[in-house]
């Protein structure tokens, strides 16, 4: 059986394993391999081709601090140039020749004996490695409600994910099952092109206007001549959304705000009063993703465009019937139903010190110290873990420093052959514990049904704080938080 050996195998090529192979290579760790089971980079950014697909983060500041996309073409840009940003960083360390495409990570094992992971493919290839960095994202696998009689509808049926570019929706009777992130972004271009759009709507979304911004081609070339002026606007964008994390704090002057910019976004693109009270949400502001859209609105005020708020009973053949008993006919169904965004090892067996299975040291609720390492899960570092993703803010610095954190690890694994990061238990439950309490005074706590949460109702997915206070806890090491101290003078040499 094959079997190769590195110092690092990082799983999956999207923002966050290219992001980790770069800051490997800037650190001179060159000795690695990305395993990408898709034939390209990309993530979500190569996954998600739907019509109007974009980021509703400023581009501004969803980039990385050394690779800044001085020519961006607007402050929320879209899906193909998002991909083209993430495949220039590639282009620009060479990382490419690092990837193996087409290699599917199923099982990985840690050896106690010889402090390594063995990490098995779908194609049965073995690697050996000191250092398993998952980058596996939250918002990767797909999610369809297993609605009664799905299997039964005839028509033509796909999620927003996995977009079907082959439908021609004109003339089509569509539905989108669903209205929340994604949605607010294809359903526009669905309401153009369809005969008709019924738009399912299980809750409503605080929705504020995106107010695009198209860099001028003067603007462009300041940015070119003086990358300080793009580095002074994007501290700018930084600190203003850090400013934001108030919004989600109960009760604040700041939520408040939040909720008055919504309403008068909503009074101001929809006249009707009966559609305004179904698009009004009924929540506190911040328990749910916070949404930002100047044409999502619009959409629905169309005349070929209708919002359900009744529950969706059944599938028939031809179509759907809601909870009042009305059969809704439909050539075409959108799923903008969202991801399993709490399996964040997807199918992947992940084994342990003594035995242990990742699946069962988080079947209740995922939780890892600074979102990055697991007990009894050894030299095992994550991408964008648990209670890492903001609402107020953008990942892309979030994964930026924990790759530095990461980097800081390896750096002491490469000085100290017998060493293995195995973070204390007591460490990780008074993180995870101080992080609760927290986020008990947020929002995300609140009465909602949030991809935040999991079925207890426990925040798993967001961070609690700010990233200026996430980056005070990563930006350095502390070799007292894991267990046996290694044999070296300094985490940095």
């Amino acid at each position: 059986m094959t079997e190769h050996t590195y110092d690092a195998v990082v799983l999956g090529a999207g923002y966050g394993g290219v992001g980790q192979a770069a800051q490997l290579l800037r650190n001179g760790i060159d000795n690695f391999v990305i395993l990408e089971r898709a034939p390209r980079i990309g993530g979500v950014w190569r996954d998600n081709t739907y019509p109007g697909a974009a980021c509703d983060t400023q581009s501004v500041i969803y980039c990385f601090s050394y690779f800044l996309p001085l020519r961006v073409s607007k402050m929320y840009i879209d899906q193909p140039e998002l991909l083209g940003y993430l495949e220039a960083l590639a282009a620009e360390y060479d990382i490419p020749r690092y990837i193996r495409f087409g290699e599917e990570i199923v099982r990985a094992v840690w050896d106690d004996a010889d402090l390594v992971w063995r990490i098995t493919t779908a194609a049965g290839v073995i690697y050996r490695t000191r250092a398993f960095i998952p980058a596996w994202g939250q918002l990767s696998v797909p999610m369809i409600p297993d609605f009664p009689g799905l299997h039964d509808f005839r028509g033509t049926s796909f999620h927003s994910a996995r977009w079907d570019h082959s439908v021609d929706m004109k003339g089509k009777k569509v539905a989108s099952i669903g209205a929340a992130a994604s949605a607010v972004q294809y359903i526009p271009h669905l309401a153009e092109a369809a005969e008709h759009l019924s738009v399912f709507q299980r809750s409503a979304n605080y929705i504020l206007p995106r107010n695009q911004h198209e860099f001028t081609p003067e603007e462009t070339a300041e940015f070119l001549a003086d990358p300080d002026k793009f580095r002074a606007l994007r501290q700018a964008v930084h600190q203003f959304r850090e400013s934001g994390f108030e919004r989600i704090r109960h009760n604040t002057e700041g939520q408040e705000e939040g909720v008055r910019e919504a309403r008068a976004h909503l009074e101001a693109q929809v006249a009707d009063p009966e559609l305004r009270r179904k698009l009004t949400p009924d929540y506190e502001f911040g328990c749910k993703r916070i949404l930002r859209s100047d044409n999502y609105y619009p959409a629905l005020t169309r005349k070929n465009v209708s919002l359900i708020t009744d529950r969706i009973e059944r599938f028939t053949a031809t179509g759907i019937i809601t909870a009042d008993g009305t059969h809704h006919e439909f050539d075409v169904v959108v799923f903008g139903t969202g991801f399993h965004s709490q399996s964040f090892q997807g199918d992947v067996e992940v084994i342990g010190r003594g035995g242990a299975r990742l699946a069962d040291r988080w079947a209740d609720a995922a939780e890892a110290y600074l979102g990055i390492v697991v007990d009894d899960f050894p030299n095992m570092f994550l991408n964008y873990g648990p209670n890492t993703n903001l609402n107020h803010n953008t990942i892309a610095t979030m994964l930026e420093l924990q790759h530095e954190y990461i980097v800081q690890a390896i750096r002491v694994l490469l000085q100290d052959p017998n060493y293995a990061f195995d973070v204390r238990s007591d460490v990780l439950r008074a993180f995870n514990d101080r992080v609760q309490v927290e986020l008990e005074k947020s929002s995300y706590s609140s009465d909602c049904s949030s991809w935040y949460k999991n079925a207890a109702g426990r925040v798993v997915n967001n961070w609690s704080g700010t990233v200026e206070e996430y980056r005070l806890l990563t930006e350095s090491v502390n070799l007292d938080d894991y267990r046996h101290a290694p044999k070296l003078t300094s985490v940095n040499a």
